[in-house]
């Protein structure tokens, strides 16, 4: 097998979202796969990316579920393990209202958090041009030394190495926890996607340019530093170079599930096509632009992994803006 442009490492799970109400008045809920390293690489895969997912599902109804949704969206499964006796890991995701939402997760334990260090396939990792990971592989000691383990093997072989935070503060022990592997994770990346409340939460800071400064100095090593801002729109900071590129607000927006994971894939694909070096601002217009419209349109749908806009569609909404 050929080299991977994308690998990603962590929770492949069960979004159960909800979607009206029976007969009897109870919330009737749509099982949508989910987790967020394969929404990025389920986007990817529509940009005609070749990926691969590294994780862990239970050996059940949720497990087979999942390796079938994606593999249909493209992405190579071959890195997937079952465990035997921990189940696959669901989320209940309440959607607020204008569209975000609040977490209720069942993982104590969860499959996703019992990959360990020695069942990674370090000779797929030494082949990804990126690899990508967040913090749901970080919550827990085993889970956390093969995220580590992966990242270090990955570098070795010279990817380029891809982050999103993505915190979810109901599945750490303490925040000051979330707070140390965060910054571990800013520290061995080359790419970071952060969402607004991210950056406030490890700079203090609620002004993204100061946010962001704190990060660049801080971390040296990131050299392209995302700030997402929900229906505000999103940022790119490139050594000195800073681009705002509002949202599309083009209605129709039902949740926002899987739109930070859309908006990180397609930049991975603008990274992949362009290189790192040398951006300028009207590179990263055009990175954070075609970024946005497809984080708009997986918003128009539910749940995110068989909810990923083409390329095409992308383009039209693009096109319909103006260049």
């Amino acid at each position: 097998m050929g080299a991977f442009d994308v690998i990603a490492l962590g929770e492949l799970l069960i979004d159960f979202t909800e979607n009206g109400t029976s007969a009897q008045g109870n919330p009737l809920m749509e099982a949508n796969p989910g987790g967020a390293p394969c929404n990025v690489l389920a986007m990817l895969a529509k940009l005609s990316k070749k990926t691969a997912f590294i994780g862990k599902v239970g050996r059940d109804m949720f497990g087979r579920q999942l390796k079938k949704a994606a593999e249909d969206a493209g992405i190579c499964m071959d890195y997937l393990l079952e465990d035997p006796s921990v189940h696959t890991t669901l989320a209940f995701v309440k959607t607020l209202p204008g569209g975000d939402r609040d977490f209720s997760f069942y993982r104590d334990p969860g499959a996703d958090m019992m990959l360990t260090a020695e069942e990674l396939p370090e000779e797929a990792l030494k082949k990804a041009k990126i690899f990508h990971f967040g913090t749901l592989s970080m919550t827990h000691p085993e889970v956390r030394l093969a995220t580590q383990r992966a990242v270090a093997a990955a570098k070795g072989a010279g990817a380029l190495i891809s982050f999103d935070p993505n915190l979810r503060p109901p599945l750490w022990q303490s925040l000051e926890e979330a707070k140390e592997q965060i910054a571990w994770g800013l520290g061995v990346c080359d790419i970071l996607k952060i969402a607004d409340n991210e950056l406030e939460f490890m700079t203090g800071e609620t002004n993204f340019d100061k946010g962001a400064s704190r990060l660049q100095q801080a971390y040296p090593n990131i050299h392209v530093l995302n700030v997402t801002a929900g229906a505000e729109g999103s940022y790119a900071y490139y050594g000195e170079k800073r681009v705002f590129v509002p949202a599309f607000r083009l209605g129709g927006t039902i949740e926002t599930t899987g739109a930070g994971d859309t908006f990180c894939a397609c930049v991975l694909n603008f990274v992949l096509e362009n290189g790192i070096d040398g951006l300028d601002e009207g590179k990263l217009t055009e990175m954070l632009r075609f970024a946005n419209a497809a984080a708009y349109l997986v918003t128009t749908k539910k749940g995110a992994i068989r909810s990923m806009p083409e390329r095409e569609e992308v383009e039209r909404i693009l096109a319909g803006a103006g260049a």
